[in-house]
């Protein structure tokens, strides 16, 4: 599908028009300035039974910015290429362990010629296990090579941050609990696994949807060097968006912790998969929800320009339907 600014492909114009992103090369927590004149959102809708809509035309959608309506300025249902980092956990329970094992060569089976992928691991430290390639091959090769370890060590805490009670007890982010008990500690630092993925992603071009393919138990060490609220911000400046996949513990099912909040803030998605076979079917599911996802910019209008941090809200007038979008954008790049 074409815009109303011609014959020209929606993604050279994004191309044309979005800033690029500049960021210092040291690794210094210092903040550089790039101003947005184009704000870009993809946007998922499925209907009442999870099913992802085709066929929504333009004016169906609007567009808030601080609660204020944006014009819409470019709209485009046509999909995009991915960059994806497939980011797997790799300090989980044996038999989340397992379970993961089990189907990790079908995930290169969820990417196509145009799409570019590379592969992290991480526990107490990210790996990069392989660089950005658009050789699925090669990506089948490391995924069918790896071997997934499958203890914890270490020890764990829990977090600050406001989460929900169970059985009257509470629910620490990235601990799970089962029965008001919770697993045995992780090492794994989720957090700083994230910024790493999103450092690799970030440079990535803007006419590319940029994701995380996330698979993890959720568990979160509290050792994390960046926090979950940095890492997000940097997330949403580099338009990057969080599929998640959780394995393991059942509360999982409810979505409490950092992998639904790493989701639903970035315009991603959340499941849960409770066998291996799930879990392949998952895979593919949520490579093509990013990839055809609708496309709507614009430019925002009267801008608040005394704070960096813009909330964005979606509708769709046709009723009964569920979107996902972003939940807001920075004016300017953090580092």
């Amino acid at each position: 599908m074409y815009t109303n600014l011609g014959k020209i492909p929606i993604l050279a114009i994004i191309s044309l028009l979005c800033l690029p992103a500049a960021y210092p090369q040291s690794d210094a927590p210092a903040r550089i300035k790039t101003q947005t004149t184009l704000v870009v959102v993809p946007v998922s809708v499925k209907d009442g039974n999870g099913v992802l809509v085709p066929d929504l035309k333009r004016d169906e959608f609007r567009i808030f910015e601080d609660g204020k309506e944006q014009r819409i300025s470019l709209f485009s249902a046509e999909a995009f290429p991915l960059s994806a980092v497939i980011l797997i956990n790799n300090n989980m329970p044996l038999k989340s362990s397992e379970q993961v094992q089990k189907s990790l060569k079908a995930i290169a089976a969820s990417f196509g010629a145009a799409d570019e992928v590379a592969l992290m691991t991480y526990d107490q430290f990210s790996q990069t296990l392989l660089e950005f390639t658009k050789d699925n091959d090669q990506l089948f090769t490391q995924l069918k090579r790896l071997h997934l370890e499958s203890e914890f060590t270490g020890s764990n805490s829990p977090a600050t941050s406001p989460t929900p009670k169970i059985n009257n007890q509470q629910v620490s982010p990235g601990v799970p609990q089962i029965n008001g008990k919770a697993p045995p500690a992780s090492n794994a630092r989720l957090d700083d696994a994230m910024y790493a993925a999103s450092q690799m992603l970030r440079d990535r071009g803007r006419d590319r949807r940029k994701i995380i393919f996330l698979v993890s138990d959720g568990t979160n060490s509290h050792r994390n060097t960046m926090s979950t609220d940095r890492v997000l911000e940097n997330l949403l400046a580099a338009d990057i968006s969080v599929y998640a996949i959780a394995v393991g513990h059942e509360i999982l099912r409810t979505g409490s912790g950092p992998l639904k909040r790493y989701a639903e803030a970035t315009g991603g998605d959340y499941y849960y998969a409770s066998k291996s076979a799930g879990l392949e079917r998952l895979y593919t599911a949520l490579a093509e929800q990013a990839r055809n996802q609708y496309t709507i910019a614009f430019t925002p209008t009267a801008p608040n320009k005394t704070k960096d941090f813009h909330t964005i809200e979606v509708r769709v007038r046709r009723p009964g339907l569920n979107l996902i979008a972003r939940q807001g954008y920075y004016s300017t790049v953090p580092h």
